[in-house]
């Protein structure tokens, strides 16, 4: 009996192919619960507290990359001791040797493990050549992490952010679990500061951090997964057709729920993760504000994956030039961040595609925007360009969501051609709790912001009670509606 327990134990405690550590799993918060009161214990000791972080984090890593986490330790001593060089000369030539070392190591590596089968397939597809991908493996969050690697060293050679002196406080920086596998990615300027100055987090951090828990579990284990439920089957498609087995209305309803699944899936993913770093006093920046009240492209990458757009804005938007070089340039700079933010995405033609589409929109709104700006700022102009942005970003999600670009373009091709109002009835009456779900996320989303900041701060000021009821309630939705597995984050495979 007890040889079995500890069998069992070590098992849940090893990395599992195909199973990594989510948030919204049993098994993670039950190691938090164990993790919080020693980190609480040690938060007054901050070389302590910072080792007992890092070995918690890579353990976190290796639950979801097993011995990757050898990879990322080393990722962290490049960085390091680059910066750390660079930090010890004012000659030009070294300190730009010691930037692009650690940029290519980084850089490198990750084109390795994400693109080398797409690049290598496309290649043989111009000489004519027969091609079998390689056995590669793609670390989790291995996008993330090199994005924030890339940003630290860029801003310690720029003179933005002071190198840390000790290796351990940027292994903290870049291993930090919370925003590890999936963002928000973490720029060192915000986060460093806030580790030396090692704030125990307050009352009002703690429960705004588990009010953004709650909120990213009811996104994430509730809704997302259960519109997921509906719209895997409208995009798998069958595979003699290319075309999915619904009708036409049935196939934009699963257009129109994917867009909401994966809103709510990352933006749960990033409230879970804001609110665990507010509870051992961190402050993560926000990644998502709203964006699907957007009227325009440009306000829409203002609101969605903050982190990211900040990041192309910042790391190569401007050096490209930005809009500093005149308006055709200024258009082509656009263009090429989002085709690279595309890419980053995953390595295939029709995230370039999707990148590519949201460049061109982004231009084509700069362009128009003179002449948008004489038009009355009336309900029905509001409600138009509202209407043409999210069709376009709707319609988009399509190629980010199905498995090829032939599948993209028939999907949204059918949802059109075979659209028919007789499939309301029988679709209301069998997907009732679907559409109840959907009416939901889409009326809080509508709401005025400032109703939601009014929401957590009267959960931080309500009696433990109340708490607690809000707490068991989710818990039990989420049992309700659950599938047979707990399905992973979307963001997970970038």
């Amino acid at each position: 009996m007890l040889l079995n327990i500890t069998d069992n134990i070590l098992r849940q405690l090893s990395y599992i192919e195909g199973e990594p550590m989510l948030f919204s799993s049993g098994l993670f918060w039950v190691l938090f619960l164990i993790f919080l009161p020693v980190y609480a214990m040690l938060k007054g000791r901050r070389r302590q507290m910072t080792v007992f972080v890092i070995a918690f984090s890579l353990f976190f890593y290796y639950k979801s990359s097993g011995l990757f986490v050898i990879m990322l330790l080393g990722t962290s001593v490049m960085d390091w001791g680059m910066s750390r060089l660079m930090a010890r000369t004012e000659v030009r030539w070294k300190r730009r040797l010691c930037l692009w070392t650690s940029l290519l190591t980084s850089l490198g590596i990750l084109a390795y493990f994400k693109y080398a089968n797409f690049f290598m397939w496309n290649w043989q597809q111009m000489v004519g050549g027969n091609f079998e991908p390689m056995d590669i493996i793609l670390p989790v969050g291995i996008s993330f992490y090199t994005f924030q690697s890339v940003s630290y060293i860029v801003d310690v050679y720029k003179g933005r952010v002071r190198p840390t002196e000790f290796w351990m406080d940027y292994a903290f920086f870049l291993t930090f679990f919370p925003a590890l596998v999936a963002g928000p990615i973490v720029r060192a300027d915000y986060f460093l500061p806030q580790l030396r100055e090692n704030r125990a987090a307050t009352r009002e951090m703690v429960y705004m951090g588990f009010w953004l828990i709650l909120l990213g579990v009811v996104k994430k284990a509730i809704v997302a997964d259960y519109l997921a439920q509906y719209n895997d089957l409208i995009f798998a498609v069958d595979p003699a057709t290319g075309l999915p087995g619904y009708s036409g209305f049935e196939t934009m309803m699963g257009i129109i729920g994917y867009t909401m699944q994966i809103y709510c899936d990352f933006s749960g993913y990033s409230d879970m993760a804001i609110g665990l770093a507010l509870i051992m006093g961190f402050r993560l920046a926000q990644n998502f504000n709203f964006p699907y009240k957007s009227r325009n492209l440009t306000d829409f990458w203002r609101r969605w994956h903050i982190s990211l757009s900040s990041w192309l804005r910042d790391y190569i938007y401007i050096p490209l030039g930005g809009n500093r070089k005149g308006t055709r340039r200024t258009y082509v700079n656009n263009f090429a961040t989002m085709v690279i933010g595309g890419l980053w995405h995953g390595a295939a033609w029709k995230f370039v595609f999707w990148g590519a589409m949201h460049g061109a929109g982004l231009a084509v709104h700069k362009a128009c925007k003179p002449y948008l700006g004489k038009v009355a700022d009336s309900w029905p102009v509001k409600s138009l360009s509202w209407g043409v942005t999210m069709l376009f970003v709707m319609l988009l999600w399509v190629f980010f969501r199905a498995d090829t670009f032939s599948d993209s373009v028939n999907i949204i091709g059918h949802a059109f051609s075979d659209f028919s109002l007789d499939y309301v009835p029988p679709f209301v009456s069998v997907r009732w709790l679907w559409l109840i779900i959907m009416g939901v996320i889409v009326v809080s989303h509508m709401l005025p912001t400032g109703f939601w900041d009014k929401a957590g701060a009267w959960f931080v000021r309500a009696p433990w009670l109340v708490k607690l009821v809000m707490f068991l309630v989710v818990i039990q939705l989420v049992l309700e509606l659950q599938g047979e597995d707990v399905a992973p984050f979307i963001y997970f495979q970038f």
